[in-house]
Order: structure tokens, then sequence, then C-alpha cells
């Protein structure tokens, strides 16, 4: 009677144990599979390094663009007689391509830092200061700015050639730039109300 109870004893002794076994032993797997699965998402991000492959080439697009405007179109505008408006014009079309590269590499270089990685570029003379100083959402208001700037500059066009172009045309290019201009006061206003709060 006596060894019958006793054995009931280690008995419920040893289940508890087993169960305990076999529960960390769950944890551990899914501890496991947590760390994997987060790793896994973390390393995702590299999946954004095509984009950013990407737009350093639209920036050799751009340079092409550029060069090929800046030869066949501005200097040959120095051994004609041409308005000063056309000239005007023209180098206004090729800053136009300059401030969309600008966009590009702030674009590539503070997306890259703020969702890739870091650049080990410390020790380097050359690194601009703000590439390390651009958030989110100071990228947000770069990108505003660029947009408006690059907008007013069309308008400008625009009025320098205003008896070539018709009136309806011309409204909505002041609303586009409006449009523009309102949207990153707005963007401005609400990254100042998130950095107050």
């Amino acid at each position: 009677m006596k060894t019958t109870e006793s054995q009931a004893e280690k008995n419920s002794d040893v289940l508890p144990l087993s169960e305990n076994i076999s529960n960390k032993i769950k944890v551990t797997r899914a501890k496991k599979i947590e760390i994997i699965l987060e790793r896994a998402i973390f390393s995702a991000r590299w999946l954004l390094m095509p984009f950013y492959v990407c737009c350093v080439l639209l920036i050799v697009i751009l340079v092409i663009k550029f060069t090929q405007d800046f030869c066949f179109k501005i200097i040959p505008l120095a051994f004609v007689e041409i308005e000063n408006s056309e000239i005007i014009l023209s180098i206004l079309e090729l800053i136009d391509l300059l401030l969309v590269a600008n966009l590009l590499i702030i674009i590539i270089f503070s997306g890259y830092e703020n969702f890739v990685s870091k650049f080990d570029l410390e020790d380097n003379a050359d690194r601009p200061e703000w590439m390390s100083n651009i958030s989110y959402s100071n990228l947000k208001l770069k990108l505003m700015g660029a947009l408006v700037t690059i907008s007013a500059i069309d308008l400008l066009g625009s009025f320098i050639k205003v008896a070539e172009i018709s009136q309806r045309v011309l409204i909505w290019q002041v609303s586009i730039h409006f449009t523009f201009v309102i949207s990153g006061l707005l963007f401005a206003w609400m990254d100042n109300i998130s950095e107050k709060t």
C-alpha cells in the first residue's frame, strides 16, 4: 500500500516537470520563430536598394539631357540674334533639370540613410553636413520646397511667353502653383505641431 502511494506521488511530481519542459521548449521555439521573422522583416529594408539605384540612373539621364540641351540649345544662342526672353526660357529649362537632379540626390541620400543603412563616411571631408540631419519629415518639406520652386520656375517661363499661352492654361498653372505652396505650408504647420506635442 505504501509503495503504491509513493509511486503515485512520484508520478504526480514527474508530470508537472515534463509539462514545464515542454512549455519551455514551446517558448524557445516561438522565440526562435519570432527572431527569424524579425530579422527577415528588418532585412526587407534592402528591397529599397533597387529604387535608389534607379534614382541614380535617373540622375545620369538628367546629366545626358542637360548636356544635350546645353550643347544644342544654349551654345547656338550665343551666335544667333535672338530675344532675351528666349535665352531666359532656355536657361530656366536647364535650371529645372538641375533642381530635379538636386531633389533626387536629397531623396537618395536621406532615404537610404533613414530606411536602409547609415553611410560610413564620417571621416570623409566631402560629406555634406545635411546628410545625417534630414529626417523623414524634413525630407517631405524639402520635397515640397523643391516642387514649389520647380513650379515657380515653370510659371516664370509661362509669364515670359504670356502672349503665346492661352489664359486658361495660365490660370491652371497659377492654381497648381498655389496648390503646391499651400500644401508645403500645411506640411510645415503639421510638422511644427508634431514637434511641439
